[in-house]
């Protein structure tokens, strides 16, 4: 059974910087694509950046280009979102999610291409 646990949101002044990681277990993720999404109330999940897992082939939406990065720690087959800069609108629930790669301009962004989530962790950013 595929898990991925996220940790390391809270809270943040404007400027900042915080650390994300979701750990992920219950199957092998070569071939796979390992994403950060993000939501706000009344808001659609959105894309935020994406890594695949061999390969090291990195997406990020051009909200967080320059300043979110994703990584990856083969040892503890984890990833971690590290957002610097950090901007108040950048606040949001951020999930960790996993899908197979697959091919065509832009399918990372899309929700549909990952079969799994985690439960999600909020990230504040005060002004």
């Amino acid at each position: 059974q595929v898990q991925l646990v996220e940790s390391g949101g809270g809270l943040v002044q404007a400027g900042g910087s915080l650390r994300l990681s979701c750990a992920a277990s219950g199957r092998t993720f070569s071939g796979y694509v390992m994403a950060w999404f993000r939501q706000t109330p009344g808001k659609e999940r959105e894309f935020v950046a994406a890594r695949t897992w061999s390969g090291g082939i990195t997406y990020s939406a051009d909200s967080v280009k320059g300043r979110f990065t994703v990584t990856r720690d083969n040892a503890n087959n984890a990833v971690y979102l590290q957002m610097n800069s950090l901007k108040p609108e950048d606040t949001a629930v951020y999930y960790c999610a996993s899908g197979r790669v697959k091919y065509g301009d832009g399918w990372y962004k899309g929700r549909d291409s990952y079969a799994y989530w985690g439960q999600g962790n909020q990230v504040t950013v005060s002004s």
